[in-house]
């Protein structure tokens, strides 16, 4: 059994992410490093069955799995003028499939409707700070399918505390959250899309050189515990999410 294969047995059988780390860093963000603390992207090594593909958007950063037909995480880059600059635009909810991504690849609209699950933002609607940005932030590629009460309240109580939070920092804050599958996903819709058994949101400010992280089961009445060291993240995940960093906690 490889390393690869020995951790990615671990994770599934802990009920954590599917995925392992690797020496080398992630590869088709070139376009957009800025999304990322020191400008590396977290480090994926997995079978290329899973189809990863790195997008670049406006005001976030994705990298989206053809295999689960969600993202595996985003990515942002927050700071007090970029929320202020939110506050002025208004909710499009225009959720499209991003047509970026090959339709055997990506979920589609029909696969949410009759599911009973939200279409859950990763990079959330109020963090964008243009038209342009709030529109792309409702492409389905940003979305995992997420329990209602918990969209609704509990993860958004934890988006609202962490723009609180960047308000009062004093540098960037970045902010990666992600869908964390268990060994037999559930899926919804005809194109199976897989539904996460928890979320994660690391809280990255690097002027204080601190992080933490929320870590929420995908459940109607899950609710926000203390939050976890990136130690025990990584531990979780089984991949650093800020590859040459060394936060405190």
């Amino acid at each position: 059994m490889t390393r690869i294969t020995r951790l990615l047995s671990i994770a599934a059988l802990a009920g954590g992410a599917l995925f392992a780390s690797a020496a080398q860093a992630a590869t088709g963000f070139e376009a957009c490093p800025q999304f990322f603390a020191g400008g590396h992207a977290p480090v994926f090594n997995i079978s290329s069955d899973w189809k990863l593909r790195a997008i670049c958007y406006d005001a976030f950063a994705v990298l989206h799995s053809g295999k689960s037909r969600t993202p595996l995480f985003s990515a942002e880059r927050l700071n007090r003028a970029h929320l202020e600059d939110a506050r002025d635009e208004e909710r499009t909810n225009k959720f499209f499939a991003d047509a970026r991504l090959p339709r055997s690849e990506r979920a589609e609209l029909e696969d949410f409707k009759g599911s009973g699950l939200d279409r859950g933002h990763l990079a959330p609607a109020a963090d964008m700070p243009t038209a342009s940005a709030m529109a792309q932030s409702f492409s389905l590629a940003n979305m995992v399918p997420q329990a209602q009460e918990n969209n609704r309240k509990t993860w958004a109580d934890l988006e609202k505390a962490t723009r609180k939070y960047v308000m009062r920092a004093k540098g960037d804050v970045f902010v990666i959250s992600g869908p964390v599958f268990g060994a037999q996903p559930a899926t919804i819709g005809p194109n199976r899309v897989w539904v996460p058994t928890s979320l994660f949101k690391l809280v990255y400010d690097s002027q204080a050189n601190r992080a933490w992280a929320h870590w929420v089961d995908n459940t109607n009445g899950a609710r926000a515990g203390a939050p976890i060291s990136y130690e025990e993240l990584t531990r979780r995940l089984g991949v650093e999410l800020l590859p040459g960093i060394r936060p405190r906690n």
